[in-house]
């Protein structure tokens, strides 16, 4: 059986939130109760990062060195290492940022998955968000990760999403299998959406 695995990067494949660290080692107070009305769904991802940024303060350097301080999920590697073995497609989608997932990738050798998320613009002023992938007839995300998984689905196959949080509430509901942990788990059991539990990557490598 043909398998494709569509993954959330933050939280999911990093052990912790990469967007969410950013925000609060650099931004001033006030991002708590912005990033609480995304929560509840009041303001869009995009609307959410312009009010965000403009408490925002951090140069190249320090979001670099904040990166480098987050690790990755210990089984990932040996999960893309199975997927690689049984010829399984793998796509992460995010709705954080390019330039945090690209810098991670590359510390841990791939850079050959592809992977679409929002766009991080420096600006003179600070930084500013750019979204691709969102679709205009929800704005909700800024990137529309069920647009993304119908898109990329190839007929006949097995569409697995595997992920941890709000942004991936929607996309589930287009899965054939869900892998949901954290808040996306209590989600699920909540609304009676199928879904197995997971810890790590272990988990799912076990299954496979």
């Amino acid at each position: 059986m043909e398998m494709q695995f569509f993954i959330d990067f933050d939280g999911t494949i990093t052990k912790d939130d990469v967007v969410g660290v950013m925000i609060e080692t650099f931004c001033r107070e006030g991002w708590k109760e912005i990033n609480d009305r995304w929560e509840r769904k009041e303001i869009s991802t995009e609307e959410c990062a312009r009010q965000t940024f403009k408490l925002f303060g951090a140069a190249d350097g320090e979001l670099c060195s904040m990166l480098d301080s987050i690790e990755i999920d210990d089984y990932f590697i040996p999960f893309v290492e199975t997927c690689r073995q049984k010829g399984y497609q793998i796509y992460i989608l995010s709705d954080g940022y390019d330039t945090m997932i690209s810098y991670l990738l590359k510390k841990h050798g791939l850079t050959d998955l592809p992977f679409f998320a929002n766009r991080l613009v420096r600006e003179d002023e600070g930084y500013a968000i750019a979204c691709p992938y969102e679709n205009r007839d929800c704005g909700q995300c800024g990137t529309c990760k069920k647009k993304l998984l119908n898109k990329l689905r190839k007929e006949g196959s097995t569409a697995i999403y595997v992920g941890d949080g709000y942004s991936d509430t929607c996309v589930i509901e287009d899965a054939d299998v869900v892998f949901a942990k954290k808040s996306l788990l209590a989600y699920c059991r909540e609304k009676k959406i199928p879904a197995i539990p997971f810890e790590s990557f272990q988990d799912i490598v076990r299954i496979l």
